[in-house]
């Protein structure tokens, strides 16, 4: 199924096709690809605009619809992936840095509404590379830190997602982040 993340009615569908004809939907993971360098003055309204649609907009609506088929189950986890930029802005990061941190704020907004009814809301900051071929290729380096665990390895990262999911309600994280031992912040 294609569809679009920044589209009310593309999201809308999605919830409904997999509530209807796959199985009631039980997590969420919003994890959108939205991180552009562009110093500010090469910063267009149309590229900031993009990237808070991607990484903000999107993710209230992934985040809303979940909670129409979640709330009245009482359970369900909602986990909003993240970034470094979500509580730091970096140079040449305004457009990417301010969805993330609205990304944030929405996630916590939520956790606070949704908590009473059973759905657990969290978000995820995930900072460093991720072994990935895109990284292997573009940044050859930056990978060849693989071998000794300095890069993010996507089955840890799902082995996270899914502990928090898991957790028992008494104890539900609403934030923290996944970085390599040799990961600045």
């Amino acid at each position: 199924m294609v569809f679009d993340a920044r589209d009310e009615d593309s999201i809308v569908s999605l919830f409904k096709e997999v509530e209807e004809n796959i199985a009631p939907i039980d997590v969420v993971i919003f994890n959108p690809g939205a991180n552009v360098f562009f110093p500010i003055e090469d910063t267009t309204a149309r590229v900031y605009r993009k990237v808070w649609e991607m990484a903000a907009f999107a993710g209230f609506l992934t985040g809303r619809e979940a909670a129409k088929y979640m709330k009245p189950r009482g359970h369900g986890s909602i986990l909003f992936t993240g970034a470094t930029a979500s509580i730091r802005g970096s140079s040449g990061f305004s457009a990417f840095a301010g969805a993330k941190f609205a990304l944030r704020a929405l996630s916590q907004s939520m956790a606070r509404e949704l908590g009473p009814e059973g759905i657990h809301v969290a978000h995820m900051i995930i900072d460093g590379a991720i072994d990935t071929p895109w990284i292997k290729e573009n940044f050859p380096d930056t990978y060849a830190l693989k071998e000794k665990d300095g890069i993010l390895s996507p089955e840890k990262i799902a082995e996270t997602y899914w502990n928090v999911h898991s957790q028992d309600r008494s104890a539900w994280t609403q934030e923290l982040d996944l970085r390599p031992y040799l990961e600045k912040f």
